[in-house]
C-alpha cells in the first residue's frame, strides 16, 4: 500500500503490443515520422518551383475578429470583396489568375475597411510584374512567406505631465451625474411639453 501522501497505483496495462488472437496491434507507431517530414518537405520545395517567379501566398485582406471580445484586433481573411475589387478597377476572376484571393460570400460593413482593402489591392497593383508565357523569368526572385504582412507593431507610449486641472477632475462623480441626467431627461422633456400644452 502506499505510504503517506502519495497518489494510489491505479495503472492501466491494457494497451496490446503483439498481433494476438484477440484481435490486431493497438499501439500505433509513428516509425515513418522522418521520411514523411522529408516528402513533405520536398512535395513544399517541388510546388515552390512549379509556382516561381510567382509568390507561395495569395494575397489576402485585413479583416476584424468576431465577436465584440475580438473586434479590436486585425488578421487577415479569406479573400477580398467583390465590392473591393470594383473599387480597384480588378475583375474577380481575373484577380484570381494574378494572386488575389477572392471571397464571394465576404460583405463590407464600413467604409474604413473597404478603404483600407483598395488601397492595400492598389499597393499590390503597383508591385505586380507580369510575365507573358515563354517570357525570361531570371532577373525576377519569388516572394516567399506571406504578402504585404499585417504591421502589428505598437506606437511609442507618450509621456505627459500631470496638471492640477487633472487632479482635481472627479472622474465617478462626472459620470454619476451624467447617468442621473440620461435617466430623467425622458422625464424632464414630458414635463416641459405638458407646461407649454397648460
Amino acid at each position: 500500500m502506499v505510504k503517506h501522501n502519495n497518489v494510489i497505483p491505479n495503472i492501466h496495462c491494457h494497451k496490446k503490443y503483439l498481433e494476438s488472437s484477440r484481435g490486431p496491434l493497438k499501439v500505433k507507431l509513428a516509425l515513418n515520422q522522418a521520411s514523411r517530414k522529408k516528402s513533405r518537405r520536398l512535395a513544399r520545395a517541388a510546388k515552390a518551383a512549379a509556382l516561381a517567379p510567382a509568390p507561395l501566398q495569395k494575397l489576402r485582406p485585413v479583416v476584424h475578429c468576431p465577436t465584440q471580445k475580438y473586434s479590436a484586433k486585425t488578421r487577415l481573411g479569406k479573400g477580398f470583396t467583390l465590392e473591393e475589387l470594383k473599387a480597384a478597377k480588378l475583375n474577380p476572376k481575373y484577380a484570381q489568375t494574378i494572386g488575389i484571393a477572392v471571397d464571394f460570400r465576404r460583405t463590407n460593413k464600413c467604409q474604413e475597411s473597404l478603404d483600407l482593402n483598395v488601397a492595400r489591392l492598389e499597393a499590390y497593383k503597383a508591385n505586380l510584374v507580369i510575365l507573358k508565357k515563354g517570357e525570361d523569368a531570371s532577373g525576377v526572385s519569388q516572394l516567399k512567406g506571406t504578402v504585404q504582412p499585417i504591421d502589428h507593431s505598437k506606437p511609442a507610449l507618450e509621456m505627459q505631465a500631470v496638471t492640477d486641472e487633472m487632479k482635481n477632475f472627479k472622474a465617478f462623480t462626472t459620470m454619476r451625474v451624467a447617468r442621473q441626467e440620461t435617466r430623467v431627461a425622458g422625464y424632464r422633456i414630458a414635463v416641459e411639453n405638458r407646461k407649454k400644452k397648460d
